[in-house]
C-alpha cells in the first residue's frame, strides 16, 4: 500500500463530527427564546441577554475583545424583530433598537445558553420597584 492510500485510509476511519446546527426555535415566554440544537440540548436565551452580548465589531473591540457595549445601555424591553440564517453557521438578528450587525455563530450562540444546566447559579435579578 502506498503513502497516499495509507493516509486516505486513516482519514476515512476518523470519526466525523456533525457541525452544530439549530433544529427548532420557539418562544418559551415573553422575551425568552428557546433553540433546540442537533446535539440534543435545548438552549434558553433571554433576548436582552443576547442583545447585551452582541458579537459585532461595534459592540466588541476586534483587537482586544473588550466589550464596548455597556449592558445597562440596553433597554429593559428590547425586542427581537427578525432572525435570519447566515449560511449554515450563524444567525443575523435585527433588534428593536435598530441594531442589526451582529452575526451570532452557532457555536457562540450555543455557549450563550442561560438554561439551568449551563448556568446553574444565576445572579440575582434587580428589582424594578
Amino acid at each position: 500500500m502506498g503513502f497516499l492510500e495509507s493516509c486516505l485510509r486513516r482519514i476515512t476511519r476518523m470519526p466525523t463530527e456533525r457541525p452544530l446546527e439549530p433544529i427548532d426555535m420557539e418562544w418559551l415566554c415573553k422575551g425568552v427564546l428557546s433553540i433546540s440544537w442537533n446535539d440534543g440540548h435545548k438552549g434558553v436565551y433571554p433576548v436582552r441577554h443576547l442583545r447585551q452580548h452582541c458579537p459585532c465589531a461595534g459592540c466588541v473591540d476586534e483587537w482586544t475583545g473588550e466589550r464596548r457595549l455597556k449592558p445597562d445601555s440596553i433597554p429593559l424591553l428590547i425586542l427581537l424583530e427578525d432572525i435570519e440564517p447566515v449560511g449554515r453557521y450563524a444567525f443575523r438578528i435585527k433588534w428593536s433598537d435598530g441594531h442589526d450587525t451582529g452575526i451570532y455563530a452557532y457555536t457562540a450562540l450555543r455557549n450563550m445558553c442561560q438554561c439551568d444546566i449551563c448556568v446553574p447559579n444565576k445572579p440575582k435579578k434587580k428589582q424594578l420597584l
